[in-house]
């Protein structure tokens, strides 16, 4: 008799999971509030009008096409019963015989509800598209408010110097180069402001001392306002008030700074580190319990060689899953598990047109090469050849022409 797996989320370790389960030993089920897979690390380019949402949105029911025993329900779950091996979901309840967590991460407000309220998160496609259609938005309101108003609109701040903050920054800044002063010949876009602000030293904080100079250099010479060493204490939706005093008007708060887990009601607390990630052990399963892991960004897994925890990647994601495909097959055949352990491929950051960092074990460089790098490795994560297809294009066309025509704003009739 087939065991019953759930799989709660559909990210990067949920489906490779999923993907890579022997059919004749699981009953599998997925379960995502979203009936899609959601290609986060290009979610920038969404949120700045450079690709279609669609480009780097899979629906399950596609790619999971050629696996007709993978049966998938939208539902959120909402809480764990490991006593009677059950899961309480928005649409019912569900049994299981092992349950694998794969719910991933969310934005990281750090307790300031105001923040929370008022500034723009970018952890899924419709936070990206909400950000554009904001965006242009304030681009158009520009050409008739008045002017004592117009302060805010023009300054654009991104409070988080990772990734995540510097592509977005990078971004901005060419568009506000390139396009905006073709698309509103009647604005004086030199007024406006990308102001990135990072709690720590540097930007890309956790990547070499090259890296994180290069970063720097690059978007000051942008146009980028780089402010390193502070960090938002409030947003009210109109001014942003730093840890030093200062506040800046605004009305577009991007907020990159720091992700915290999913967590599922009904796991024993002990497990729940700081960040809301959950224990787990070298096969990935929650310790004091017999049939429930965790994988991907929501698992913290102590090893000699990271003894905080692997770094919230997708490759972790990626391999955590596939890695525990084979475990689960192992364990229901009597057959040896194997500990998992990362091995650091590297990790990069692109900060506009011809202008990267990667920094690999065996050597770091920047710049036109970095770029391709950078934009080859992503078009493989992509999982349809048609959208790596479409991606590919779009980037080719923004290249020759730093131009798009992807400045939609979606709305419906009744949307304010």
């Amino acid at each position: 008799m087939k065991s019953k797996i759930i799989i709660i989320g559909g990210g990067f370790g949920g489906l490779q999971l999923a993907q890579n389960l022997d059919e004749k030993l699981f009953d599998i089920l997925l379960i995502d509030r979203l009936n899609h897979h959601q290609f986060q690390p290009l979610f920038y380019q969404v949120a700045t009008s450079q690709i279609e949402p669609s480009s780097i949105s899979f629906p399950f029911r596609k790619v999971l096409q050629h696996r007709r025993d993978i049966r998938i329900r939208l539902a959120e779950v909402q809480s764990i019963n490991s006593a009677e091996n059950k899961i309480q979901t928005t649409i019912g309840e569900f049994e299981y015989d092992i349950l694998v967590i794969a719910a991933g991460c969310k934005t990281n407000f750090f307790g300031n509800d105001e923040i929370k309220k008022n500034a723009f998160s970018l952890k899924t496609t419709h936070q990206a598209i909400t950000i554009r259609n904001t965006i242009l938005e304030n681009f158009e309101k520009l050409l008739y408010i008045d002017e004592n108003e117009k302060e805010g609109l023009f300054n654009i701040v991104i409070v988080g110097g990772g990734p995540t903050g510097v592509e977005l920054s990078g971004a901005f800044a060419e568009i506000k180069r390139d396009i905006l002063p073709k698309d509103y010949p009647r604005i004086d876009f030199s007024r406006l402001q990308i102001i990135l602000l990072e709690g720590s030293q540097h930007t890309l904080n956790n990547m070499s001392n090259m890296a994180k100079n290069a970063s720097e250099k690059y978007l000051k010479d942008m146009g980028v306002l780089v402010r390193t060493g502070v960090f938002v204490k409030n947003y009210d939706g109109e001014i942003a008030t730093l840890n030093n005093g200062e506040q800046i008007k605004t009305k577009n708060l991007i907020w990159a700074a720091g992700i915290t887990g999913n967590l599922i009601n009904g796991l024993s607390p002990e497990l729940i580190t700081n960040a809301n990630r959950i224990k787990v052990d070298r096969i990935n399963k929650l310790s004091g319990y017999n049939n429930i892991y965790a994988i991907g960004d929501i698992a913290f897994m102590e090893t000699p060689k990271y003894p905080h925890g692997h770094p919230q990647l997708a490759n972790v994601a990626i391999n955590q899953g596939k890695l525990l495909a084979k475990n689960l097959k192992s364990l229901i055949l009597n057959k040896k598990t194997v500990q998992y352990e990362y091995q650091d491929l590297g990790s990069m950051a692109t900060i506009g047109r011809n202008k990267a960092v990667v920094d690999l074990p065996f050597m770091k460089f920047k710049g036109y090469f970095a770029w391709y790098i950078w934009m080859f490795l992503h078009l493989m994560l992509i999982l349809s050849v048609r959208k790596k297809l479409i991606i590919f294009i779009n980037w080719a066309m923004n290249y020759l022409t730093k131009d798009s025509s992807l400045r939609l704003i979606l709305k419906g009739d009744d949307d304010k």
